[in-house]
């Protein structure tokens, strides 16, 4: 007799919703299962039949670090595009790959880590390649974008699910682990959270992952903003993974908790769901978490919240529903009446001609003209181009970069589009001879495989060239030396290559070889500083830190000292390796002259500058200065002196201050991925009319930056939200080869909002897209506004002389701002302007409308008091945490002297006495308006800790009425020492 067939579990029935299948599977799995399943490699369950899973695969511009792949431009080059359909696209695309890429590859990962929405606050921060825009509108929108494309536009099940990075107010590298980003309240909801929130909102994400930073002296992997914000904006339950090594980090590094078992404890009950730390190692995690249980820091109900948000992605992922998930192969999901989506699991949907075409558009709309005088575009059967500079034939990838499949370098596009013949390439390098002490000169053997030994088809970089290659000969020194190219890449930082284009490396043994197709890696090994020292050069290895030695069996790296003088490490010694060699430079060619030469000759002048996307300025290092390395600017001037037609093209991941002055033409692009140089070619010459837009200010210089660390847009006056100085090019500049006409522009206020409306028409010669932008501005504010906010924006495409009817619906949240007197939004009444143009400076047409909105009301002090961090105005605090858990307290800066001002505060019927609720050690001095101190409070000895409050009160004392202070006033709170404010109350 056959045995009976078990009953299918409710888990594996697709006609249940997810939720009750959720709690169901939850309830089948041990507590130790569940704690297992809080580490980013969670387990399988084989006795259910569950799969083992992994949390995090990045695809910021496509499949990154899984091989060869379709590699998009850098997503500061997507949001130059200001094309969020076009951004969806490239989404869709790089979610498609990923499942064909599994299909092939279990190790890839369908819980993609991307888009990084952090603003692109400061221009110098090391990440900037990865963020869309200094506006946290343009940023949203390109963000919801990208994670519909991510996700697929099922109606039930997943492509992939997106978990946007990094919360909160995270823009700097420099101490990215321990520095606090101090972010007031209208900064924290006008610009910061406003990033995140629409793409939650928009339902197409999955989660987000915290930053390494701490927000308000709290870190975010501990965030209260998680539960208070981020889990209000949406019903679906998010999935918040840690950054990698950051659990530790809040013991280790941050010294925020004593244990690892308080730390983790903490971590999951503010928000976090997935443990990325200890690589695939779970065991440490999970023995934490174990331990935090058994000692009460944890319940079991707060352990399967996070698990129940892990499986609840996985159910949307189709992982339980192989037969009816629409993008795992599957069928409709399950209901006849949803259609089947389309572009499953097929693995052939990777390196498409559809992805090819995909990657080029993306590139081209991206390429912004920064000023043209007539120059462009180039006519390519009439014009000899001389193409030269450090990046004129490279593609260059980023660390979040996938493999490249195809790959269009500047010199490649030109070629391919103006005719070999008609180009001429210098990359205006240096070319040297290195002299030992001894009169030999370093050598480079030739590789087996060489030239191009470090390249796999179609240029692709082999991973493993990432972590150094011991299979060649490393380099020796001898009578017959290798000719290299010294790159510098600007602050001292070199690079060399030897002639069949490999670069110096160091591996885990610390020879030097020629065996690195491109400088990479999470440290970099191919970068170098000469030292001046005993009349000659050290050559020091930065990745190492060491000095360079010539030893008998090959060129290393070791630690050693200095020769004390010249001539003290020479000969014998030398060769047997007493100590760091001291090298002579010899240079065969000086870069600026070879350029100056093919300028000469040529119609036109391309030089090609930039920065190498691993080198001065990327994750865990950010940039010094905005000025272009002093080795381009003499190749800058160089070309220019040679010949006036000189085109500058920037292919950089961040802005550059550089003088234009004497230049007809300027291009910028991001790293454009695989199509950036055919791109390019077609933008010179005049095949695709430029329209990308500027994301981001580009300042005039570095005077005009604020610190790194301040992240107080509204006070220091950041962005071009509130910078008042004459920007190098504003935000949202581009040029065109065509011209735009707007017509009038109506606005008309309504209940719900304000309809926009005008005409934009191409008025030039050739088809062309033009970037509509439509900015507001409050004409009198009560308190600091945005001297101009983007409000909308649309990408059009018009051939000439067509005319496009453009209309705008602007709901009334569009003009509110964060009033810290009320603690929530609203739109204050009286007139606002609406601005249409082609950049936020160019402005064309503009009207006025007149909106209602909600009257301030003054602060009721005396029924509310004053939270110390909803100030309006400050000088030298700082916001931290009140508790480790929750709330803000302020500080001064440093423990020196602070002042916090609060207006408008109504004493009503009248105050005599004030509180405040402080810790720490210092002084706390309280004044009306610009009166005199009418109180002084401090503890009479410092609290035990910073999260020790004790509450002190005093009488206020007036001269004009020592009794009472009546009426409405401007508190101003004078802050000395070492001490937390937390709240300030009055009585009568």
């Amino acid at each position: 007799m056959t045995a009976p067939t078990p009953p299918t579990p409710p888990f594996r029935d697709p006609h249940l919703p997810f939720a009750k299948r959720v709690d169901d599977l939850l309830s089948r799995l041990t507590l130790e299962e569940r704690i297992g399943a809080l580490h980013q490699f969670t387990p399988a369950v084989e006795r259910l039949g569950i799969a083992a899973f992994r949390t995090g695969q990045e695809a910021l511009h496509g499949v990154a670090w899984m091989g060869p792949a379709t590699v998009f431009p850098q997503a500061v080059g997507l949001g130059a595009t200001w094309n969020p359909e076009l951004v969806r696209r490239v989404g869709e695309a790089v979610s498609r790959e990923t499942r064909a890429m599994r299909a092939r590859d279990e190790r890839v990962g369908l819980n993609v880590w991307a888009p990084t929405v952090n603003l692109l606050r400061h221009p110098l921060w090391g990440r900037n390649e990865e963020g869309y825009s200094e506006d946290p509108r343009l940023t949203s929108a390109i963000a919801t974008a990208y994670t519909r494309g991510l996700r697929g536009d099922h109606p039930v099940y997943w492509r992939t699910a997106p978990v946007l990075k990094h919360w909160l107010a995270h823009n700097n590298e420099t101490a990215r682990d321990t520095a606090s980003s101090s972010v007031r309240p209208r900064v924290l909801h006008e610009y910061d959270l406003r990033a995140f929130r629409g793409a939650v909102e928009a339902g197409a994400v999955a989660g987000v992952m915290p930053a390494y930073n701490l927000v308000n002296g709290r870190p975010n992997h501990v965030s209260p903003y998680l539960r208070e914000q981020l889990r209000t904006w949406t019903g679906e339950e998010l999935l918040v993974c840690s950054d990698a090594g950051a659990p530790s980090n809040l013991v280790d590094s941050e010294h925020y908790f004593d244990t690892h078992e308080e730390a983790v404890a903490a971590s999951l009950r503010a928000g976090v769901d997935s443990f990325t730390d200890h690589g695939t190692d779970s065991s440490v995690i999970v023995g934490r978490l174990r331990e935090a249980l058994r000692r009460g820091l944890l319940t079991e109900a707060e352990i399967d919240e996070a698990v129940r948000r892990q499986l609840s992605v996985r159910f949307r992922l189709g992982e339980f529903d192989p037969d009816t998930d629409p993008y795992g192969g599957g069928g409709n999901g399950g209901d006849p009446g949803v259609p089947r989506a389309e572009g499953g699991a097929d693995e052939h949907a990777f390196d498409t001609p559809e992805h090819r075409a995909l990657a080029q558009e993306a590139a081209e709309q991206a390429v912004v003209l920064l000023k043209n005088d007539g120059l462009l575009p180039l006519a390519p059967a009439h014009t000899r181009v001389a193409v030269v500079g450090l990046l004129a034939d490279e593609c260059k990838l980023d660390w979040y970069s996938g493999t490249l499949i195809h790959r269009s370098t500047p010199l490649e596009g030109l070629y391919e589009r103006f005719g070999a013949e008609r180009v001429e390439f210098t990359e205006g390098v240096d070319r040297v001879l290195v002299k030992t002490s001894a009169g030999t000169f370093l050598h480079v053997p030739p590789a087996p495989d060489a030239p191009g030994t470090a390249r796999g088809a179609e240029g692709a970089l082999d991973p493993a060239l990432l972590a150094g290659r011991t299979d060649l000969a490393p380099l020796t020194a001898g009578p017959e030396g290798t000719e290299l190219a010294l790159v510098d890449w600007g602050g001292g930082v070199l690079t060399l290559r030897a002639p069949d284009g490999r670069y110096l490396s160091v591996a885990e043994d610390g020879y030097l070889r020629a065996s690195a197709d491109q400088p990479g890696g999470w440290v970099v090994q191919e970068t170098f500083r000469l030292e001046p020292h005993g009349g000659g050069h050290l050559l020091r290895h930065l990745g190492t830190g060491l000095p360079v030695q010539v030893a008998a069996d090959g060129v290393k790296v070791a630690p050693g000292d200095p020769p004390a003088s010249e001539g003290a490490a020479t000969g014998r010694d030398a060769v047997a390796g007493a100590g760091p060699e001291v090298f002579e430079l010899i240079v065969t060619e000086h870069g600026e002259e070879a350029v100056a030469r093919a300028a000469a000759r040529a119609d036109v002048v391309v030089v090609v500058a930039g920065n190498d996307p691993h080198i001065n300025g990327r994750e865990t290092e950010d940039r010094t200065t905005l000025r272009l390395p002093a080795q381009q600017e003499l190749l800058l001037r160089a070309a220019r002196a040679a010949n006036p037609s000189t085109v500058l093209v920037l292919v950089s991941s961040y802005p550059y201050a550089v003088d234009p002055t004497d230049l007809p033409a300027v291009l910028w692009t991001a790293h454009g991925g695989q199509a950036a140089g055919t791109a390019l070619a077609r933008v010179l010459a005049g095949d695709v009319s430029p329209a990308g837009r500027l994301p981001q200010t580009w300042y005039a210089g570095d005077a005009d930056l604020p610190g790194l660390l301040d992240y107080d847009v509204i006070g220091s006056r950041q962005t071009y939200l509130y910078f008042g100085g004459t920007p190098l090019f504003p935000f949202g500049h581009g040029l065109s080869y065509a011209s735009f006409a707007y017509g009038e522009l109506t606005a008309r206020a309504g209940e719900r909002g304000v309809r926009v409306s005008f005409t934009v028409t191409n008025t030039g010669a050739v088809a062309a897209d033009e970037v509509v932008q439509l900015y507001t501005r409050a004409v009198d504010p009560s308190v600091p506004r945005p001297l101009r906010e983007l409000a909308a924006h649309r990408r059009l495409t018009l051939a000439p002389g067509e005319t496009a009817d453009v209309a705008f619906e602007l709901p009334l949240s569009v003009f509110a701002f964060w009033d810290v007197a009320v603690d929530r939004w609203r739109v204050e009444p009286g007139r606002y302007e609406l601005l249409a143009g082609a950049s936020s400076t160019d402005v064309r047409q503009r009207a006025t409308v007149t909106l209602d909105g909600e009257p301030a009301v003054p602060r009721a002090v005396l029924e509310h008091g004053l939270d110390a961090a909803r100030f309006d105005g400050q000088s030298g605090t700082e916001i931290v945490d009140r508790t480790r858990e929750s709330g803000d307290a302020v500080t001064p800066v440093a423990g020196r002297e602070g002042e916090l001002v609060f207006r408008t505060c109504d004493f009503g019927s009248g105050a005599r006495e004030v509180t405040v609720e402080v810790s720490g050690g210092g002084t706390v001095e309280l004044s009306l308006d610009d009166g005199p101190v009418l109180a002084g409070l401090s503890p009479s000895s410092p609290t035990p800790g910073p999260y020790d409050y004790v509450t002190l009160g005093a009488p206020l004392v007036s001269p004009g009425d020592p009794a009472v202070v009546t009426g409405v006033h401007e508190v101003r709170l004078r802050l000395r020492g070492a001490l937390r404010l937390a709240r300030v109350g009055f009585s009568g």
